[in-house]
Order: C-alpha cells, then structure tokens, then sequence
C-alpha cells in the first residue's frame, strides 16, 4: 500500500472510531462511516468490506498507540508513584468518559465474537489484548517502585492482576448502572491501600 493509500485508510480509521464511539458497534452501518469521511461508498468499500474489519482495525490502531505510550513512559529519573498516579488518572478518565469512548462499542462486538474471530478471522481478542497491555504497565510501574524502595507490594504480579480486574468492573459498572466520581475515587484510594508507600 502507497503511502497515500495509507494515509486514506488512516483518515478512514480515525472518522469511523468516532462513529463507533458515538453509536456503539452495532448500529453502525458503512453508510455512517461513508458520510463521516465524506467519501463515496465505492471508495470506501476499495479499503474495507464491512463495518467489522473497519472496527478491528479501529481497535488494532488503538491498541498499537497505548502500546507506544506504555513504552516511552519509565525514565530513570521518573518517580513510581507519579507514574502509578498517572495511570490510574487516565483509567479514571477512561471509566468516567461518557463520549467518544470506544469501550461500549468494544464490549459489543467481544460479546458478538468472544475469542475475536469475526467474520472468519484468525486474531486474538483485542479487548484482552488491551487489557493485558495496562496489566503489563502496571505490573512494571509497582515492580520498579519496589525495586527503588518507593513501594512495599509483597506480590507485584497479584496486585496489578487484581488492580486490572477492578478497574475493568468500574468501566462496566460506569456504563451499565453509573459511578459518580467521589465513588471512583473512594475505590481507587482502596486500591492504593494494597501498595504502601515508603515514606507513609
């Protein structure tokens, strides 16, 4: 693919994953997704063929950003705790975001197609896949604030497994039933109290 083509297909991705963000995965059509790129249907269906190759790409794109963030983010003079702080500041703002949120739309197509294999694909769930990639960041963060003597955590990997699951509930329980911020911050002060710092 041409470095034009490319950057259509990227401009493409970009218009649909807030397509899928505003409507959900399912009441998408590639009508929506023409009109949001203002393209014709024929240049459209010239990159993609349905609206669930468009989203797999969408969350492949996705995923490869929050793997370049997860990389460049531990310097040898960055503080653990401002780093675990960061984290969990950009969960929060994910679990409370009520617009241009891909996880609603996500949740509907990994219940469609729980291993990911949509259309007769062959890919591992990228929902998972996501998931794992901020367990691998948290596991790094509360690892490296030990070794540094900045935290006390008796089993790194446990701790950020169970850090992960609860995080992944509140973004369900944010969307199914509400969690106002106060709770959020309550719970994620609980969560805290598994790690303790050095100086407390």
């Amino acid at each position: 693919m041409g470095e034009k083509s490319e950057q259509k297909r990227l401009y493409i991705l970009e218009k649909a994953a807030g397509v899928f963000a505003a409507k959900g995965f399912r009441a998408v059509s590639m009508k929506d997704i023409v009109d949001a790129c203002e393209i014709s249907r024929g240049g459209l269906y010239l990159y993609y063929s349905g609206t669930e190759e468009i989203f797999r790409d969408v969350l492949k794109l996705r995923l490869e950003a929050e793997d370049e963030a997860s990389v460049s983010g531990v310097g040898a003079d960055t503080a653990m705790a401002d780093l675990l702080l960061l984290f969990l500041k950009e969960q929060k703002k994910e679990i409370l975001r009520k617009k241009n949120s891909l996880t609603v739309a996500a949740y509907e197509y990994y219940f469609a197609h729980p291993t990911g294999r949509g259309a007769g694909q062959r890919e591992e769930n990228m929902l998972k896949q996501q998931f794992d990639t901020a367990l691998k960041v948290l596991r790094k963060i509360l690892e490296e604030g030990v070794a540094r003597g900045e935290f006390y955590c008796e089993d790194c990997r446990s701790t950020a497994t169970s850090m992960m699951y609860a995080l992944e509930g509140m973004k369900i329980c944010a969307r199914t039933f509400g969690l106002t911020e106060a709770r959020l911050d309550k719970e994620l002060l609980y969560l805290l109290e598994g790690i303790v710092l050095e100086d407390a």
